[in-house]
This record gives C-alpha cells, structure tokens and sequence, in this order.
C-alpha cells in the first residue's frame, strides 16, 4: 500500500475465485477492488468505518458511479487500484479510481465513484466529520 498527496495505491492479487467461467476477471469485482482501496485509504489516514458509525454515527455509501471496462484482468495477475480524491464536497467525495497491470502498467478499468456521507439513523446525508475533512485536506 502506498499513500501520497496524490493518492493512494492498492495491490491486489486476482484469485481464481475473482474470474468467471471464461478465466477472467467477472466485472461485480473491479467494484469490489476499489471499495477495497477506499476503505484501506480511510484505514491509512486513521479511519475505521466501524469507529466512525459508533463513535460519529455516519456510514459512507456510494451514490454514483461511472465506469469504464477497457481490458480484461486474468487469474493470478497482479493489480494496483489507484485512489485519487477529486473533490469534496460538505457531504460527499468524488474519487477517480484505475486498476492498472502491474506487469505492463495497462489501464485494465476506470472509475469516477462519489459517495456520500450519511447519517445512520436518519439515513440522510450527513456533513463529513471536521477531523476526516482535515486529513483528507492534508491529501488533496
């Protein structure tokens, strides 16, 4: 994992179970890749999501999401999802997310993603907690 003012970096390895019958990656994954890189990125930064709903009662969802397939990933290929914060906003986050060949530094997928700051109980969006705004200054 590697983290910078400029973003953040998630290797992953593609496991059998990640591909479909055809022997590559099945697309529900790619997503499954980035929401893995975000939460490790709040993780970095000293965020738990757990820890926020308890303590901060505020979740992170996604909202919105674009994305473009361009090759395909294999079994036992090694990735990186980069993270890239574009824009925040008082209630949401707009990342820009690429998952890349290590081998060959192919673009394999791309995403913009935005995800919303919500309030557990009221499931309504919720400001972004003051301390988690100050990290993330510290990033973009």
């Amino acid at each position: 994992m590697a983290s910078s003012a400029s973003g953040f970096t998630l290797p992953v390895r593609v496991y059998y179970e990640d591909t479909d019958s055809g022997g590559v990656v099945y697309h529900a994954n790619y997503l499954k890749f980035m929401e893995r890189a975000r939460t490790e990125w709040l993780r970095v930064l000293g965020f738990e999501q757990d820890r926020l709903e308890a303590d901060q009662g505020v979740v992170f969802a996604v909202s919105r999401m674009e994305i473009d397939f361009i090759r395909p990933a294999r079994f036992n290929d090694a990735l990186y999802v980069q993270s890239y914060l574009q824009r925040q906003r008082r209630a949401s986050l707009l990342f820009r997310q690429e998952i890349v060949r290590e081998q060959d530094g192919g673009l394999l997928c791309a995403a913009t993603v935005q995800v919303a700051c919500v309030d557990t109980v009221k499931f309504r969006p919720a400001r972004i907690p003051p301390n988690l705004i100050s990290r993330l200054t510290n990033v973009v």
